[in-house]
């Protein structure tokens, strides 16, 4: 019996099964939030290196300049806005911005956060709630509900949401924005179902301690770095730009088959099964 599928299986390609070269990105149109540094940056990186078109945004200008001439530098082809996420109008203006550069969208990494807050959970106020959730998660499904319609005029599409580790295992003094990275895994696999009858594909990305200035506090603390380093298999923090593959493989058609998934990148961290 085995040898008959294993026969099968040489003579006949597996359905669905594609070349390196079918995976390109390019033509695609990807929009970045928070983009111009960190894990934004190496995902715009990662997928204009690819052949995607990328809008890169963060909320002040020289940042965005920056940003940009550091990738034309490496032929990839951006442009880029400032955006504060939490505002309507800003993010309506990144959206139209792609339009009238690129005519379409295809690709939404949500990446943007903030945390106002260190310290005892009890101790956080409401607007620190308020803003935490506002900018995390509120904000993430409104960029996706601007971007689904102009996705599904395209045929389909990619949305990627940046959670993190402490989605799954809260980390010390950081409880609120851990638990907005918790909602962000719950985001995920709502909007899979409803979303995938457009052929548009909802994705999350937790990443463990990585290299970043969102999160110096953390490694540049030599004894909290020696307490996570316990935890890992591989015993170093993650760079930025092993977050970007990740991303860049989600928005690819060698994921063609994943939605609703979210993909630790932890170095080995136990924080799922």
């Amino acid at each position: 019996m085995f040898r008959t599928v294993f026969r099968c299986l040489r003579t006949q390609p597996v359905a669905g099964q594609r070349s390196m070269s079918q995976s390109s990105l390019t033509g695609k149109v990807a929009i970045v939030t928070a983009s111009t540094d960190g894990i934004g940056l190496a995902a715009a990186q990662a997928l204009g290196k690819r052949g995607a078109h990328v809008v890169v945004s963060s909320r002040r200008q020289a940042n965005v300049d920056r940003a940009v001439s550091l990738l034309q530098s490496q032929s990839i082809q951006v442009i880029g806005t400032t955006c504060n996420v939490g505002k309507g109008e800003d993010r309506e203006k990144l959206v139209q911005m792609t339009l009238d550069k690129y005519g379409g969208i295809d690709i939404l990494v949500s990446n943007a956060a903030v945390n106002p807050f260190f310290g005892n959970m009890l101790d956080s106020t409401e607007e620190v709630w308020d803003k935490i959730l506002a900018v995390n998660v509120k904000c993430s499904f409104l960029l996706t509900k601007l971007v689904v319609p102009h996705m599904e005029k395209r045929g389909g599409g990619n949305v990627i949401f940046v959670s993190s580790v402490g989605g799954y295992q809260p980390m010390p003094a950081l409880g609120p924005y851990s638990v907005s990275k918790t909602a962000l895994l719950g985001l995920t696999r709502a909007l899979a179902p409803e979303l995938a009858q457009s052929n548009i594909r909802v994705n999350c990305v937790a990443p463990g301690i990585i290299k970043t200035r969102f999160s110096e506090a953390l490694w540049q603390n030599e004894d909290i770095m020696d307490e996570f380093k316990k935890q890992l298999c591989i015993k170093r923090i993650g760079q930025p730009e092993e977050i970007g593959g990740v991303i860049a493989f989600l928005c690819s058609d060698e994921a063609s088959y994943i939605t609703g998934e979210t993909i630790t990148a932890t170095g080995g961290m136990s924080c799922r099964l």
